[in-house]
Formats: structure tokens, C-alpha cells, sequence
């Protein structure tokens, strides 16, 4: 969107949200984020069906001030460290705990039971909740997701809990 800032000036508006994953070429600027009010969490989860899919929620940033703009205090459970070398993959699994994962170095595939698959990269991130749902047993054609080591490098990854 284009708007005129006064005479013989236009100025593109930028969006108000920022959306985690955007590819490297399109690095948010400090105009974006001076101006960001959401975040957006993108979340693994278990739909109805007992299958992980992903989604995307919004978070205010209406804590702070306007040149350091925060969500409320989450609580968390504790965080963990993981290096998984080249080649790493598992197998199809549920999360156990609802858990942040942040892309330290490296990047992460994630994969799901319907054959699509997201890569995160270096300073992304997604909420895995996709825990087995209550009273199954662990189906692998059909629960959870796998994970991957993708790219050149070793994967570094923080967990964060809830």
C-alpha cells in the first residue's frame, strides 16, 4: 500500500505483522520493527483427525514501549540444548510437552503425515503442541511429525517448555 506523506512524497506502508520465516532475502527492517504490534506464532498441532498440521497465531506485543514492544510474561517449564550432526532424521513421533523451537544454526526440516514438509532456518521458529491425543496409542501412519537435519550445516536447536 502506498500513501503520500506529503507534497511529491509516497511512502509504502508496511505491514503491521511480521511473519516468522520469511526467506533471507526479505530481512524485516527497523521500520518494520519499530511498527510491529503482533507476533506471529507458528504452531505444530493435532488437529480433530489425530494428524499434526501447522498454523499460525497472532501474539500482542502490547507490553513494553514503542522502541522495545513486548508479549506478556509467558511461564516456561525449563529449555534444552540439542545438536543433531549432518544427516540427522527421526522417525515419525508426537511431541510429549508443548514446547518453543528456535533455529540457533543450521536448519531443521519438519515433515508431516500428508507428505508436506517446512523448513526452518537460523532465528525461526514453531510451537510443536502436536502431542498424541488423550486416550491413543501412537499410530505411525497416522500421529505426529518427523524432523531432519537439512542443509550443509549441524543443526543447533533450543527448547524451550511449557
Amino acid at each position: 500500500m502506498v500513501t503520500n506523506d506529503g507534497p511529491g512524497n509516497s511512502v509504502d506502508l508496511l505491514p503491521e505483522v511480521i511473519v516468522a520465516g520469511l526467506p533471507a532475502t526479505m530481512e524485516p527492517t527497523a521500520a518494520i520493527i519499530s511498527r510491529m504490534a503482533v507476533f506471529t506464532k507458528i504452531v505444530l498441532y493435532t488437529d480433530a483427525d489425530g494428524r499434526a498440521k501447522f498454523r499460525e497465531e497472532a501474539v500482542a506485543l502490547s507490553e513494553g514501549t514503542p522502541q522495545s514492544k513486548l508479549s506478556p510474561l509467558c511461564l516456561s517449564g525449563g529449555y534444552q540444548l540439542r545438536y543433531s550432526p549432518l544427516g540427522f532424521r527421526s522417525q515419525f513421533h508426537c511431541t510429549t510437552t508443548p514446547q518453543w523451537v528456535f533455529i540457533l544454526s543450521g536448519e531443521m526440516e519438519i515433515g508431516l503425515q500428508d507428505g508436506s514438509s517446512r523448513v526452518f532456518k537460523p532465528g525461526q521458529h514453531f510451537y510443536s503442541a502436536d502431542v498424541l491425543p488423550h486416550g491413543a496409542s501412537f499410530d505411525a501412519a497416522v500421529h505426529g511429525h518427523w524432523s531432519r537435519q537439512a542443509g550443509p550445516d549441524p543443526l543447533v536447536t533450543l527448547f524451550v517448555r511449557d
